[in-house]
């Protein structure tokens, strides 16, 4: 950080980042001396930005109260990291958003350096993110306030709607919000089940907020329980195999959607609930490792078929 202009800017960052800072606290930052300091903080004053000085022992510097900073900086990788987010955003499946995702980007470039501007136009224009399409409309009031409820701690009245068309109305905790297999879902305390429950947001009808509040678990994943609720669905038959690999390369092989995956030593146990065990036993022939099936003996049968279907179509024709 030998470059002075490079140490003002990081100054104001730092003055944006903290409410408040001391002198020895800033100097030790930028690797300068106190006198060093307040020429760095006498250069940000010159160019119109409000230092105020607090003397005494708890003494700093900070940026005057309701101080707006019109200027956007952003280094290279910020820049890159701003603008794939941006492009991820486009398949959420929230209309809302349409329009503002192109105003920010128009923002952001208007206050771009030109190297910078043309990085994120070009990440704009050439790439694309093969993301899990939107499969429900996504409803961009119903996010924040989920968002907004489990930030505060807040419980949340709502007129859920299944998928036997069946309404209900639940007082839900919400602990997270979770976007898979292109849907959102909140996930939390439901007191009509007295259980945890996961719901998507497409089915929810309306949505209060409620004065009371509660404790959030410090080890919830909601997404894992969603994966969890989502592979015990009650579909016909019930499937444990035996996946000998580690625990990454079960997940990346066969997707987080299949089932619970349990390290089990060397191996990795899956459970899972399927409606067609030939379904099943493709998504098994599918994988680079070995694999044992625990249950059901009928799964064993389906994958035998689908080894004769493989060998049969091996054979040359002719034959």
């Amino acid at each position: 950080m030998a470059n002075p202009t490079v140490r003002v800017l990081t100054l104001l960052e730092l003055l944006q980042a903290h409410r408040h800072m001391s002198g020895r606290e800033l100097a030790e930052r930028l690797g300068v001396d106190r006198r060093t300091l307040r020429r760095y903080i006498q250069a940000l004053e010159e160019l119109g930005i409000p230092v105020t000085t607090e003397r005494g022992r708890h003494g700093g510097y900070r940026l005057m109260p309701g101080f707006k900073l019109p200027p956007l900086m952003l280094t290279s990788e910020e820049a890159l990291a701003v603008s794939l987010g941006l492009l991820a955003a486009q398949g959420l499946g929230i209309a809302e958003t349409a329009p503002a995702l192109d105003t920010a980007r128009a923002k952001l470039e208007r206050v771009m350096p030109a190297r910078l501007k043309q990085q994120a136009q070009a990440l704009s224009e050439s790439a694309r993110l093969e993301l899990p399409s939107a499969r429900a409309p996504g409803d961009e009031r119903l996010l924040l306030l989920f968002a907004t409820a489990t930030q505060a701690r807040q419980r949340v009245r709502l007129d859920y709607r299944d998928d036997r068309e069946q309404h209900t109305q639940r007082v839900l905790n919400p602990y997270g919000l979770v976007f898979r297999g292109g849907r959102w879902y909140v996930s939390g305390w439901c007191h009509l089940r007295r259980d945890l429950r996961s719901f998507r947001l497409d089915r929810i009808i309306e949505a209060t907020p409620l004065e009371a509040s509660f404790d959030r678990p410090a080890d919830f994943d909601p997404a894992a329980h969603l994966a969890r609720s989502i592979a015990n669905l009650p579909r016909a038959t019930a499937v444990s195999v035996r996946l000998h690999t580690d625990l990454a390369h079960a997940v990346e092989e066969l997707g987080r959607h299949i089932g619970v995956f349990t390290p089990d030593g060397s191996a990795v146990l899956l459970h899972a609930r399927t409606d067609s065990l030939s379904w099943f036993a493709r998504q098994l022939a599918h994988q680079p490792y070995d694999f044992e099936i625990l249950d059901p003996p009928a799964l064993c049968d389906a994958l035998a078929q689908q080894a004769a279907r493989l060998q049969r179509l091996a054979m040359p024709t002719g034959r």
